[in-house]
């Protein structure tokens, strides 16, 4: 483990395996949820976001202005489809089936396997509550990207108290 790894505070995990951004840009396992952004099939100025409920499987998707997904009636849509299929490549399938305890039954578990498992519950809808706190942290990552590369401190993180005295 490198010096950085040991001094920070939150362990950085590589992705289980390489993935593409241009359908599903941000994807994370948090608040419960498996929860992202992904892009439009049809309009290039238009992302969904969409989650998965743990335990539940309670499922929400929408647009970024907050418009229900027309395919997101009585079951998954594409767009949940295509965020479960990156949340394995970028965690891994058992850690998402962990996460969102699913059962995937006998055998390796892979994103098909989830998706069945979790459609064969009958999900019922959730509300989208938690859709504009998830694309705010998808706008503050894309905000970072903009970043030019420092070993520095970022001025937005200097609440945290110092760790040494400089003298």
């Amino acid at each position: 483990m490198s010096d950085f790894e040991r001094s920070s505070t939150a362990r950085v995990i590589p992705p289980a395996r390489p993935r593409k951004l241009a359908k599903v840009p941000f994807v994370e396992l948090a608040d419960g949820r498996l929860q992202g952004v992904v892009s439009s099939g049809s309009d290039i100025g238009r992302v969904y976001v969409s989650s998965v409920t743990a335990g539940t499987y309670a499922y929400a998707c929408s647009t970024n202005n907050n418009r229900p997904c027309g395919g997101a009636r009585g079951g998954f849509c594409n767009h949940i489809g295509a965020l479960i299929n990156e949340s394995v490549l970028q965690y891994g399938a058992e850690r998402v089936a962990r996460y969102l305890r699913v059962d995937a039954g006998d055998g390796e578990a892979t994103a098909q396997s989830l998706t069945m498992a979790m459609s064969g519950t009958r999900p019922s809808p959730a509300d989208s509550k938690a859709a504009a706190s998830v694309f705010s942290r998808f706008l503050r990552h894309l905000a970072y990207l903009e970043l030019a590369p420092t070993t520095g401190p970022l001025p937005e993180m200097q609440w945290f108290p110092p760790t040494r005295t400089v003298a």
